[in-house]
């Protein structure tokens, strides 16, 4: 039994995609998945599976918010192993910034430097961003909703034929925790 999380994109945002913390996990339960748990109402789930298929579960998730729901929202799915990886990898010193300043996001699939070449990094100092395994991480000293650069990192043209989702520090280190094997 592997314990995931299902990072979803977009929900409860401004009002939108609206999904209930309390309906999204009866949904993972009657999805057959256990050890069911939501984080904030951003759209984080943690759950235990045999499945072992990380794109498969995805997949499936995404058609189950679907047609409970009524619209798409984008769903990734990462265990523990992963998850832990990618906050040990972080090229940026998280432990002396405040979380408000470090993000991560989570791609579905593998992206390449060339994808980012057009953006003029040095034009976004002190912002800076750095690709890792299936993720981006960016520093942004005043927070998500003023960096300039995360806006350029958004653009559709560089998130095409993807998923994309990103999770404040406190977030990713948050999933790290609840998606550890039990202590024994």
């Amino acid at each position: 039994m592997t314990t995931y999380a299902a990072l979803l994109r977009g929900i409860n945002v401004g009002g939108n995609k609206k999904v209930p913390m309390a309906e999204l996990r009866a949904l993972l339960e009657e999805s057959g998945l256990g050890a069911v748990r939501t984080y904030l109402q951003s759209g984080q789930a943690v759950f235990t599976s045999e499945h072992g298929d990380e794109e498969a579960l995805a997949a499936e998730l995404t058609a189950a918010i679907e047609r409970r729901f009524g619209f798409p929202a984008g769903v990734i799915v990462r265990g523990h192993d992963y998850l832990r990886a990618v906050a040990e990898a972080c090229p940026f010193p998280a432990a002396d910034l405040q979380p408000k300043q470090l993000h991560v996001t989570y791609f579905s699939v593998p992206v390449d430097a060339a994808r980012f070449a057009g953006i003029d990094q040095p034009a976004f100092l002190p912002e800076e961003f750095r690709l890792g395994d299936r993720v981006l991480y960016l520093y942004a000293p005043d927070g998500l909703g003023r960096s300039k650069l995360a806006e350029q990192l958004s653009r559709p043209r560089l998130t095409k034929d993807l998923t994309a989702t990103s999770r404040n520090w406190n977030t990713v280190l948050r999933l790290v925790e609840m998606t550890a094997p039990a202590q024994p």
